[in-house]
């Protein structure tokens, strides 16, 4: 039953890229995963809804949000055992609930509420929106990115949890989050 739904503990740093859409996630999950030579893990709801998009033509409902954590965190749980030091996560249940209450006119399924506020990472890897959009059959706010952009980055304040903004070139970002993450094992 989803009410029971539990992510998995680990050793392993639980790092999330977090953001806007087309904002270059997916490109630093795998470049950051490459690097430090363990797991990334994809996002969930790209496959899901292009499939359903393929499919029916429809776009992500509020019904969808569940089934969307679920396979996020199943996702996540499966390979946090065999992360080594870092596990690098291109989104996360947080993320669908900015998104869910950005595109549904402030309504959030009080269970993703519940696990936005359960689940545990270490760090957040805010991607700015300083990069070109890139269109595709799911985004669909290209003219609101600012506005996204501060819904996401006020989630990080009104919970108080750590995070850096990651703006410029691939190449900067990746060197920003290199050096946090180095402070983040000597810790």
């Amino acid at each position: 039953m989803e009410e029971h739904l539990q992510q998995q503990k680990s050793d392993c740093l639980k790092i999330v890229i977090y953001g806007p859409e087309s904002t270059g996630k997916t490109t630093l999950a795998k470049a950051l995963a490459n690097e430090y030579k363990t797991n990334w893990v994809p996002e969930f709801a790209r496959d899901y809804l292009q499939d359903k998009w393929d499919l029916t033509g429809e776009v992500c409902t509020k019904e969808d949000l569940i089934q969307i954590v679920k396979g996020q965190i199943d996702a996540e749980n499966k390979l946090t055992s065999t992360a080594n030091d870092f596990l690098f996560c291109d989104t996360n249940v947080l993320v669908t609930k900015v998104w869910s209450e950005t595109h549904f006119k402030g309504f959030c399924d009080s269970r993703i509420k519940q696990w936005a506020n359960s689940f545990h990472y270490d760090y957040y890897f805010l991607t700015h929106i300083d990069v070109p959009w890139q269109e595709d059959d799911l985004r669909d706010r290209p003219d609101d990115r600012e506005d996204m952009f501060d819904s996401f980055r006020e989630s990080l304040l009104n919970k108080n949890l750590p995070f850096t903004i990651l703006k410029g070139t691939h190449e900067s970002r990746m060197k920003q989050a290199q050096k946090v993450l180095k402070n983040l094992l000597i810790k």
